[in-house]
């Protein structure tokens, strides 16, 4: 039988995945920009990400859980799948549009989502929801750097 979490798992991935829409030139494009002197943990975003794509994860498991099949969680699934989307495509649409202002707002909105996400998970599980902290932490200083790089790149904006 097919576990609830490894559904979750599945349809995670494969957002994931599916967000990898960009090509070397959008790679070359950003890896030339001007980052901030303070940004010196680059190295580590992508265990960052991993962290909290697991954290995401895990929650939508212990919300599914207290009340599989209905509508409420069918509706909160939904707005995880939300919040990942704007998590995922703040890359490729950034890269492709090579715009860090295109890039700034998709980050906005992820963040604002994953607050929202959050406070909305807290009335099913208050552990649901502190497992969405680290995005909500994290979101915000991800958005602010990119803002700061429109600053560094004004050609890039």
């Amino acid at each position: 039988m097919i576990k609830s979490w490894m559904v979750i798992a599945a349809v995670g991935l494969l957002i994931a995945v599916g967000s990898n829409l960009f090509t070397p030139s959008d790679v070359k494009w950003f890896k030339r920009l001007q980052r901030p002197q303070w940004l010196t943990f680059e190295f580590a975003i992508p265990l960052i990400w991993t962290f909290i794509f697991i954290c995401g994860g895990w929650s939508a498991y212990i919300v599914w859980e207290k009340d599989p099949g209905t509508a409420r969680t069918w509706w909160l699934m939904a707005f995880y799948i939300l919040v990942e989307i704007a998590i995922v495509a703040y890359t490729p649409v950034m890269f492709r549009l090579r715009s860090l202002k295109v890039g700034t707002i998709i980050g906005a909105i992820g963040s604002i989502l994953g607050v929202i996400l959050a406070i909305t998970v807290w009335t099913v599980s208050g552990w649901a929801a502190l497992l969405l902290l680290p995005y909500a932490i994290w979101s915000p200083i991800g958005t602010y750097t990119t803002w700061e790089m429109i600053h560094l790149n004004p050609q890039d904006e």
